[in-house]
């Protein structure tokens, strides 16, 4: 897997991240379209998109590193979409989502390195994560990512180096 590098972090704070900035950073990349590199899947970022990364259940839950680590990936989105790896796809079973996921969900595996800096010493830590994409009318809307962050509503997180915990 092809993880993209977050250069620094921009958002710093562990325990009351501000979500209302990440909203209004992920609101550059409304309208664009992402080109997934393997399959040739062309996602576009709708203007749901930053309400739908920052206001969900998940990242309600979040808090501390986990937290920090969402905020942070919003920075290499595009990176992460173009080099994501095992597309599948999932019916929509959920009848809320009928018009807007009316051709179900691809699920993606993509993963980002956050650099780190542990008692002095320079580090990063590796977060794998699902990028989940509704399909509406044949084309592919990004909604979030579900298992790390987030990009990502997190509902699990691999990290190397440090143990992190997973939040249900």
């Amino acid at each position: 897997m092809v993880f993209a590098e977050v250069k620094s972090i921009i958002f710093t704070n562990k325990q009351n991240i501000p979500w209302n900035d990440v909203e209004d950073f992920l609101k550059g990349f409304i309208g664009k379209e992402i080109l997934v590199k393997k399959y040739g899947d062309v996602i576009h970022i709708r203007g749901d998109f930053p309400d739908e990364f920052t206001e969900s259940r998940y990242t309600k839950k979040l808090r501390g590193a986990l937290a920090k680590a969402k905020a942070n990936a919003t920075q290499v989105i595009v990176e992460m979409l173009e080099n994501a790896k095992n597309r599948r796809w999932i019916e929509n079973k959920d009848s809320k989502h009928n018009k807007e996921a009316n051709g179900g969900w691809y699920r993606y595996d993509v993963g980002f390195i956050i650099p780190i800096d542990h008692n002095g010493e320079a580090g990063q830590n590796r977060y794998s994560a699902t990028a989940v994409v509704r399909i509406k009318d044949g084309k592919l809307y990004w909604l979030f990512t579900n298992s790390w962050l987030i990009f990502i509503n997190f509902r699990s997180i691999e990290c190397e180096n440090f143990s992190v915990k997973e939040i249900s």
